[in-house]
């Protein structure tokens, strides 16, 4: 059950993402919106929880998966990160919302300090 942890963390801040970004706009924040919104990005994720625990697996053989850290910034976080930004653009892309370059920098940003930063904070922190 604790292994479930950082992955919850991580759909909670794809939730507040997509929350913020809604509200920026003027955009209604719950139902069928947010939605919407959320699920391009909660796809990417998803994916990127999948090929994370891959790649644990490939270098350390399929008993990684038991030992896997989802509070890693390397390569967890960055792996999450990139799925979640590149992933949530395509789908979003593919079913005709949009992907401006700014709203790409923003979201690239701002997915960045949440996949990655929550788990350097606990880093820093266990190593205290």
């Amino acid at each position: 059950m604790r292994k479930l942890v950082p992955f919850a963390v991580d759909v909670v801040l794809v939730v507040f993402f997509c929350v913020l970004g809604r509200n920026s706009h003027d955009e209604a924040v719950l139902g069928a919106g947010l939605l919407r919104t959320f699920w391009p990005f909660g796809t990417g994720l998803l994916l990127g929880w999948v090929i994370a625990v891959a790649v644990a697996s490939g270098r350390e053989g399929v008993s990684a998966a038991r030992r896997f850290d989802g509070r890693a910034v390397w390569p967890t976080g960055v792996i999450l990160w990139l799925s979640t930004l590149i992933g949530g653009m395509l789908l979003r892309a593919v079913s005709g919302q949009g992907v401006a370059v700014s709203f790409v920098l923003v979201a690239a940003t701002f997915l960045a300090l949440f996949l990655i930063g929550w788990r350097a904070a606990v880093q820093i922190l266990r190593a205290r």
